[in-house]
């Protein structure tokens, strides 16, 4: 199923798409009213879910709402560096002996058909289009071979970067965690959906311009092993979302340099997930506080 969190009429909610139509949840005594609440309830709330699914009831117009990121807040937010042997080949780069993830501030999440801010401070905002599994289980020391059961689903992300930010500190986080440079969407397709995490055509366009094309069978690290990892250093909770890494194709690589300007729309299709699309702006006088 398609998992969504949603805003209709001024309530946010969590649902599932069906065709052209939101089934809503709100309400539901079995279904939790957020969607980490949703995931870390299992089972129970995933065949409440179904259920009111097959009811044919509680049904919202696509059109009359507006998704709002699956997860609008993660707990963890985090992300794997040079895990794509093309990206790694464009960067000249040695290919790494150990994952390498570092951490985005879930502040920046944004949903798809958000803006994307290029910020004050920088023009060197990248995009990278790139597959996110989401947890669903509590979970510590998980084994290679268990790790698909405590992954709740795929969504899509783009993995906004800042370059000359990026590379001022070795950790990366303020480069990539800047406002509004965490698209994720459009919604959460559950793990029974999709048979093989690591066979997917991953393609990113800038306007019309195909900018990365490539399949998840090239990460270096794969979904469960990354699951396996971390684990070993952290327990990993209902709701956090790890980004798998970006193939060849960024626009810091291109020349001249393809960096994104007000005006653009990034735009991110991942096989039996959708789209994820954001367009570019400048960003917008805020008062400070």
């Amino acid at each position: 199923m398609k998992l969504v969190t949603f805003l209709y009429q001024q309530h946010i909610g969590i649902g599932a798409v069906e065709g052209d139509f939101i089934v809503d949840a709100s309400g539901h005594d079995e279904i939790p009213g957020n969607m980490i609440d949703f995931l870390a309830a299992g089972k129970r709330a995933k065949k409440a879910m179904q259920q009111l699914i097959d009811s044919g009831q509680n049904r919202i117009p696509l059109t009359a709402a507006k998704l709002l990121a699956p997860i609008p807040r993660p707990g963890k937010f985090l992300g794997i560096s040079l895990n794509y042997a093309d990206h790694i080949g464009e960067t000249g780069l040695e290919k790494p002996e150990y994952p390498t993830f570092f951490t985005k501030q879930s502040s920046c999440v944004i949903a798809h058909g958000d803006s994307i801010h290029r910020p004050k401070v920088s023009e060197k905002v990248d995009y990278e289009g790139e597959l996110a599994f989401v947890i669903g289980k509590r979970c510590r020391h998980v084994p290679v071979e268990k790790a698909q059961e405590v992954i709740a689903g795929y969504t899509i992300a783009n993995d906004v970067s800042v370059r000359d930010w990026q590379i001022r500190s070795p950790t990366w986080t303020l480069g990539k965690s800047f406002d509004t440079h965490g698209p994720l969407g459009p919604w959460l397709v559950t793990a029974d959906e999709i048979a093989d995490p690591h066979n997917l055509d991953l393609k990113t366009w800038v306007d019309d311009e195909l900018r990365q094309n490539s399949n998840t069978r090239h990460m270096i690290f794969n979904c469960f092993e990354m699951v396996a990892y971390l684990s070993q250093a952290m327990t990993l909770e209902p709701g956090d979302v790890i980004a798998t890494g970006t193939p060849s194709g960024v626009g810091v690589k291109m020349k001249p340099r393809g960096y994104l300007k007000p005006g653009q729309t990034v735009r991110i299709e991942i096989e039996k997930i959708g789209e994820l699309a954001n367009p570019v702006i400048e960003e917008p006088d805020i008062a400070s506080l």
